[in-house]
């Protein structure tokens, strides 16, 4: 089979089409042949050697995909062979034609999403259900900003804050993601390019600024966050790229705080609640993933730098 290797940490061009040996599943795990692979921006901080927990070199990069399950372990009782299904995680990296998983770690897909779709759904919704609703106890009732809401992440927080009652506020730097934001039921859409919105915000919610604000990009904009939040509000760090400096007095004066949040530090309770929240919104289709490009897997470079680019309108997809 072939699948992408990394064999020494460095730029997008470090990952490389070779050919591995095939994969074969212990007792308790899964053989996925994979149609869908989901590109996420902490495979392009892995694969640069910037996160602090580094795999064993080679490794295929890569947490999420969707397809087929074409193995099963001998233990294995609730999954079936040729059942459609997405991962939440993997043992042998997800960038390749097949991947091998715990049985734990695979979810059902229904028929009324495609792979390319399956593909989008776990890292986003869950780190979006996670800063949400576990870190920032967000209520129905309250404004929620969403800095970046034309990514993957941001496009599921936006979907989650819409099914809870939110008034949702939400940001993106191009023409074409103000469009998709607004066609996903965003009540108003800003330009986090133009200087002067921060003061649109205050006037869209009277002077008393947002209860939540989901940040994508802290070491930008976490000062001018602070400035906006109502009293008692909260803002989630989902990602952030460098320092900031920042004045304590804009938390003191009206309570509120900075809530840091990693998927690596949600507890076994928190991945139960979040997995049947996501199992519960497929079923019922109360969210939609959204695809905004597909390239072949060979092009794995090439997503890599447009996802740091900020160029995704949408989960970018690579196909085996």
């Amino acid at each position: 089979m072939k699948a992408i290797q990394v064999h020494q940490f460095g730029d997008p061009q470090v990952m490389k089409l070779e050919d591995v040996t095939d994969l074969q599943p212990a007792p308790t795990q899964v053989v996925i042949k994979v149609y869908a692979v989901g590109v996420n921006p902490v495979d392009t901080y892995i694969r640069a050697g910037w996160y602090p927990i580094a795999p064993s070199l080679p490794y295929t990069p890569g947490f999420e995909a969707a397809g087929i399950v074409e193995a099963i372990g001998k233990n294995v009782k609730t999954i079936q062979v040729g059942q459609r299904v997405f991962i939440a995680s993997t043992l042998s990296g997800a960038y390749a034609e097949k991947t091998l998983c715990d049985a734990w770690q695979i979810l059902p897909l229904p028929n009324r999403y495609n792979f390319e779709q399956g593909a989008s759904i776990y890292s986003a919704y869950a780190t979006a259900y996670r800063a949400l609703f576990q870190r920032a106890a967000a209520r129905a009732g309250e404004t929620i900003l969403i800095h970046g809401a034309s990514g993957g992440v941001g496009l599921a927080t936006l979907q989650w804050a819409r099914t809870a009652g939110m008034t949702i506020i939400a940001t993106a730097g191009s023409e074409k993601g103000r469009r998709l934001i607004a066609e996903e039921g965003a009540d108003h859409v800003l330009d986090h390019h133009d200087p002067d919105h921060c003061n649109a915000i205050r006037q869209l919610t009277d002077g008393r600024g947002v209860n939540v604000i989901l940040e994508m990009l802290a070491n930008v904009n976490l000062d001018d966050d602070l400035k906006i939040l109502a009293k008692y509000g909260r803002v989630v760090i989902i990602g952030s790229r460098g320092p900031i400096q920042i004045d304590p007095r804009d938390t003191m004066s009206r309570d509120t705080s900075i809530l840091g949040m990693s998927m690596v530090n949600a507890s076994p309770d928190n991945l139960t609640v979040i997995r049947a929240a996501i199992t519960a919104a497929l079923d019922h289709a109360m969210i939609d993933p959204v695809v905004g490009r597909e390239l072949p897997l060979a092009d794995a470079s090439r997503a890599h730098q447009e996802i740091i680019e900020a160029k995704a309108h949408g989960k970018i997809i690579l196909v085996p």
